[in-house]
């Protein structure tokens, strides 16, 4: 036992979605952008514990610029850094993660994550590391790269199946966008588009055909292994069903296996045992705290919490990363846009849009649904976002020029490096590295 018989009212659940309700105008997007470290001369990953490692570099950081300590509660490993709302955190393979605050202006999440690069810059260049903006380790693989010193990532390693799991949890870097609903209604709407539109996003923003020194076969390795990782947790949550509530995807997540659960300074292991739904009904003292820990060890490309987040982009470069949120935007914050690119999307259905996640990885733009090509349908999608900002925010359309000029060419960053890698590069594994180096 766990604890004493303490029933979840599985209502007090949905209230929590049903509170991060926003007016139209407190609308705002949120941002988390991980980056992959490496350290010189031939670029392997950065390790947490090394002189001059990750961990040391925190700990420069928050003397440096007041950020205070995040920690292991199991280990007491310092696992992130935390300055008024906003955090700097590591990811299993020490893949450094910025987490802002939402703000309702890009250009202000651009400054603030401006201003931390700033204050981050002169420490990692002392230390030789260098954080790429990459969706895969471009020189090495997960065998050669130890896991952080933070519990739950252990027992996430252990429990989660897929044959590519240990390349998700060690070696990606993606970029997360944040976006905030009005109502239950409004929610599923926004839920479902964004489903739909992960495919061609994917395609859009590919950025991960170079993986430990080779050519893979793939624009974006990155999200091959999210297909190949857990289909319990991943993937899409719902088939685009109308009227997806909160409790649908409050009851999908209560289907899901536990891996683990926190009892103080303790991570007790379930290990897949038991589902969320059994642990509610079982004799446990379960908490609002668990659900809240079970939600986020489900990793769907689109993912309620109090606001939606899309995850499905992998790390580019600063030129062109500012056009994803741009385009949500766009696009989720103009109905009309939002009801146009819906009915547009209709003639998709959820098995023809979910056979197409596995095609985009492969063949980027170049992927075909019902014979229509994904460059001609993202090319769709940019030209709603920015006839929406147009109306909405004509300062942030200048963020879409930088991905309006590939996508129109039908290529995306994918395309660009294997050219290089072919051709500048030489197949040279620390050249590729180098053009993300500034």
């Amino acid at each position: 036992m766990l604890g004493t018989k303490e029933k979840l009212d599985i209502e007090k659940i949905v209230e929590t979605f049903r509170q991060g309700e926003k007016s139209v105008s407190q609308l705002s997007i949120g941002l988390e952008y991980e980056r992959v470290p490496v350290v010189g001369p031939w670029f392997r990953n950065a390790l947490y514990g090394e002189d001059d490692g990750v961990c040391d570099f925190l700990q420069k950081l928050a003397k440096s610029d007041g950020w205070d300590y995040i920690t292991d509660e199991v280990t007491k490993n310092i696992i992130g850094l935390k300055q008024m709302h906003d955090t700097i955190t590591l990811e299993p393979g020490c893949q450094v993660e910025l987490s802002l605050c939402p703000e309702k202006k890009i250009s202000d999440l651009k400054y603030k994550v401006d201003v931390i690069n700033s204050a981050m810059s002169p420490i990692l260049k002392n230390n030789g590391i260098y954080l790429l903006n990459y969706g895969v380790q471009p020189s090495a693989t997960y065998p050669y790269i130890k896991l952080l010193p933070k519990k739950r990532y252990h027992l996430m390693q252990k429990y989660m199946w897929g044959i590519l799991a240990d390349v998700m949890m060690r070696e990606t870097a993606g970029i997360q966008c944040g976006i905030d609903f009005t109502s239950e209604e409004d929610m599923s709407k926004k839920f479902n588009l964004a489903q739909k539109m992960s495919p061609f996003m994917t395609a859009m923003f590919a950025n991960s055909p170079i993986r430990g020194g080779v050519d893979t076969g793939y624009k974006s390795f990155r999200a091959l292994s999210w297909l190949n990782t857990d289909n319990d947790r991943c993937g899409f949550f719902n088939k685009f069903e109308k009227e997806f509530t909160y409790k649908k995807y409050v009851e999908r997540v209560l289907q899901t296996p536990m891996i683990f659960v926190n009892r103080g300074s303790n991570v007790i292991d379930l290990d897949g045992t038991i589902n969320f739904k059994m642990y509610m009904d079982g004799d446990y003292d379960c908490t609002m705290e668990d659900f809240e820990l079970q939600a986020n060890l489900c990793f769907p490309d689109v993912r309620l919490r109090r606001f939606i987040e899309i995850r499905n982009h992998d790390c580019i470069d600063e030129n062109l990363m500012w056009a994803i949120p741009a385009i949500y935007q766009g696009i989720m914050y103009n109905s009309e846009a939002l009801n146009y690119l819906e009915e547009f999307f209709e003639k998709f259905s959820y098995a023809e849009i979910s056979e197409l996640r596995y095609n985009v990885v492969k063949f980027g733009l170049n992927a075909e649904i019902k014979n229509i090509k994904v460059g001609d349908i993202a090319r769709e999608i940019l030209t709603t976002a920015e006839n929406s900002l147009k109306i909405i925010s004509p300062a942030d359309i200048k963020y879409l020029e930088g991905i309006k000029e590939l996508t129109f060419k039908n290529l995306c960053p994918a395309d660009l490096i294997l050219k290089n890698w072919y051709g500048l590069w030489k197949q040279d594994v620390t050249k590729l590295v180098k053009s993300f180096i500034k």
